[in-house]
Parts: C-alpha cells; sequence; structure tokens
C-alpha cells in the first residue's frame, strides 16, 4: 500500500472537511437572519438547534459507519460519506427556510461519519507510538481549513449567502473523484469482522466499546471536554457580534486565526511535547491551558483580548488527539472502526445537548431586558464542567497502561 498517498487523501479529506465547515461559520447569523430570526440571541438558539440536528443524526449513523467500515473496508464507506456531503450543501445553497436548512443538517449529520472513517483508516496505517502524532497532524489539519475556510466565507458571502455552500460543495466532489482513484484499502479482509444488529444501536456500542479495559477514562475526557469548548463553535460568531458588533469578514478573519493556532499547535507543539513529557504531561498541560482560556474569554471586553487569548485555547485543542490516542491504544486493531465510532458518537451525545444548553445560556443573558447583560456566559459554563473532569486525569496511569503516561 502506498502509506504517503493514503496519509495524504485522508488529510486531504480532513481540510476540505474543515474548510466546509469554516465558509459557514462567519455568515451564520445572516443566515438565521435570512430564514426569519429576529434578533442575534434568538439567531444564536436557531443556529443551536440546527447543530443539534446535526449532531443527532450522527450520534445514531456513527456507530453504525464505524461498523459497516470494519465489515465491509474504509474506502467505500469513506468515498460514499464524502458524496452524501456534496448533496447536503447543494441543499443548504438552495434553503430559504429554516426547515430546508434542517433538511440539511440531518443529512449532513449521517454524512458526517466521514471523520470516523478517516480517523479508522489512520489508526489502520499507524504504530500505537505513531498515533499521538498523526492524530495531532489530522487535528492541525483541520486547523488549516479553518484558516482558509472562514477568510473564504467571510470574503464570497459578499457575492451572495449562498456562494459558500457552492464553493464548499465544489471541493467536496474533488474529494470524491480523488478518492476513487488514489486511495487503496486499509483493512485487509482477514482483519474485518463481520457486524452484528448491535453495530445498529449506539447505545450498545457504547457499552461494548467501555468494556475495553482502561478505555472509560480517556472517552469520559474526551466527553467532557467536547462538551465544555462546544462554546466556540456554538456562539462565536453570535458573541462577537453582540460584544463588539463584528460583521461577516471580521469574524471569518477570528476564525482563520484561531486555524493557524490550531494547526501551530497540533502539527508542531504537540508532537513536540508528547515526544518530550509523553501523553499524560502534555494532555496536563492541554487542559490547563483550556480552563484559562475559557476564563478569559468569559470576561473580556477588550477586541484585542479575542486574539491573545485565541493562543491558549488552541493550545488546549491538544487535548482532543492526546486523548483520542490513548482510546486508540488500548483497542485490537479489528475495533479501531468501532472505538473511532464510538468516540464520535459520544461526541455527537454532547453536540446535541451542548448548542442547546449554550445557546440557552448566551440568549438569557443576551436578551432584550435580560436582568443582567453577561454575553460570557457560556464560556464560564465550559470552564466548570472542565474543572469538573481533572480529577480523573491522575487515573489514566492506571487506566492506559499502553499509553506513555511517564
Amino acid at each position: 500500500m502506498n502509506l504517503r498517498g493514503a496519509q495524504v487523501f485522508i488529510l486531504a479529506t480532513v481540510l476540505i472537511d474543515a474548510i466546509g465547515i469554516g465558509l459557514i461559520f462567519p455568515i451564520m447569523p445572516d443566515l438565521m437572519d435570512r430564514v426569519g430570526a429576529s434578533s442575534t440571541a434568538d439567531g444564536a438558539f436557531l443556529g443551536g438547534i440546527l447543530m443539534a440536528a446535526y449532531a443527532a443524526m450522527q450520534f445514531i449513523g456513527s456507530p453504525v459507519i464505524g461498523g459497516l467500515s470494519d465489515s465491509f473496508g474504509r474506502r467505500p464507506v469513506l468515498i460514499l460519506s464524502l458524496a452524501a456531503l456534496v448533496v447536503d450543501y447543494v441543499i443548504m445553497a438552495l434553503a430559504d427556510t429554516f426547515a430546508l436548512l434542517l433538511i440539511g443538517r440531518l443529512l449532513a449529520g449521517l454524512a458526517g461519519a466521514s471523520y470516523v472513517t478517516a480517523m479508522a483508516y489512520l489508526a489502520d496505517i499507524s504504530t500505537p507510538e505513531e498515533r499521538s502524532a498523526k492524530f495531532g497532524l489530522v487535528g492541525a489539519t483541520f486547523g488549516v481549513g479553518f484558516i482558509i475556510g472562514p477568510a473564504l466565507g467571510g470574503l464570497v458571502a459578499g457575492w451572495s449567502l449562498s456562494a459558500p455552500f457552492w464553493l464548499a460543495a465544489a471541493f467536496s466532489a474533488v474529494n470524491v473523484l480523488f478518492g476513487l482513484f488514489v486511495l487503496p484499502e486499509s483493512l485487509p479482509p482477514e482483519r474485518r469482522r463481520r457486524m452484528t444488529r448491535r453495530d445498529f444501536n449506539p447505545f450498545g456500542v457504547i457499552f461494548d466499546a467501555i468494556r475495553i479495559p482502561g478505555i472509560i477514562i480517556p472517552l469520559i475526557i474526551l466527553f467532557v471536554f467536547h462538551f465544555a469548548t462546544m462554546v466556540y463553535p456554538t456562539v462565536w460568531s453570535f458573541w462577537l457580534r453582540e460584544v463588539f458588533g463584528w460583521e461577516a469578514a471580521l469574524i471569518g478573519l477570528s476564525l482563520a486565526a484561531y486555524g493557524v493556532g490550531a494547526a501551530l499547535s497540533q502539527s508542531v507543539v504537540l508532537g513536540f511535547l508528547v515526544k518530550r513529557f509523553g501523553d499524560y504531561r502534555t494532555l496536563w498541560f492541554a487542559l490547563i491551558c483550556c480552563c484559562i482560556a475559557l476564563l478569559g474569554y468569559g470576561f473580556t471586553n477588550a477586541a484585542w483580548m479575542v486574539f491573545a487569548i485565541m493562543a491558549l485555547a488552541c493550545l488546549g485543542d491538544m487535548t482532543m488527539p492526546i486523548a483520542t490516542a490513548m482510546s486508540a491504544n488500548l483497542a485490537d486493531e479489528d475495533r479501531q472502526g468501532v472505538v473511532q465510532g464510538v468516540i464520535a458518537s459520544m461526541g455527537s451525545i454532547t453536540a446535541v445537548i451542548a448548542p442547546l444548553v449554550v445557546t440557552w445560556i448566551f440568549q438569557t443573558f443576551t436578551a432584550e431586558g435580560a436582568s443582567i447583560h453577561f454575553p460570557g456566559a457560556p464560556y464560564l459554563f465550559g470552564l466548570a464542567l472542565t474543572i469538573l473532569v481533572l480529577p480523573l486525569v491522575p487515573r489514566l496511569r492506571r487506566a492506559a497502561p499502553k499509553t506513555e503516561a511517564s
């Protein structure tokens, strides 16, 4: 197998997915205005419903897609998922009502399993020692997509609110063609397993996965961390409009800057820290950075602080690839699809609940007539959740014996 070519495709898939997501974020407040939102607070709540719908469908579909990839191979599942994203972006481009946007997000949730299969593919072609760094490279690539996507989305939105969706559809279609020609299969028939009815039960798959010795601790950390940091994609655009009055172009610039920081932290900093200090100490560092960033965003009212605090938020994002690698290193090779599917599924549970919670908090503290006007409240909620998970981190030394915890 051409491992280099396969890795390039996986990273290209993540990059194009991130560009597609990033194209949309800067225009979310304007998009919600177009479909009937009466205020920034109401628009944020409608946006939260869209994100929750996407995540609900991903929760249902991700374990199934992970099981399908374990049974039939990564390549066909990955390419079909990517093709479904093309259809989603076309629907989003044509939508002029909230109901049509909701249909598009439901389809995107089912298609979003491309990330699950991509991570399982990467686990297939990596050794346990390489996985933290390679999963970090995925995070870095996602960060690069967030450099390109928001900046491009803020720019092309000047032509039309539909233009970013057409652009995302084009990117996804090109990637489907790329995969058809260059992607080999990473899971040979002798390493596959038969699907069972439990693969179609997202809760059953989770219960099966947590029986893997030691895996429950990194999974809990992933779950809580993802819930806490959902505040960023959920209310970032609306928060910047409410606090600073920023428009789509400047919001896109801020997201692009975040992408630069995420790319550097996960492609350069993560590999250096893991090699020098190990997964365990690097995880501690990342979580502490996350806490400081959430605290800072909770109280800042100076525009320059948005970018100053961003460096710590990007370092905090190293938590995800480290905890993901710890989980993967505890599973057998024929269970990597299930593990990645469960991680995505648990992330989807948080992404169903968290947008509704944080947008409700944002709406409560920013709506007209609110007794206390405090747009930063959702960030402090995220901080409280992150602090709650910190006592579990020391248990990773015992819970993850295959992971370097020194």
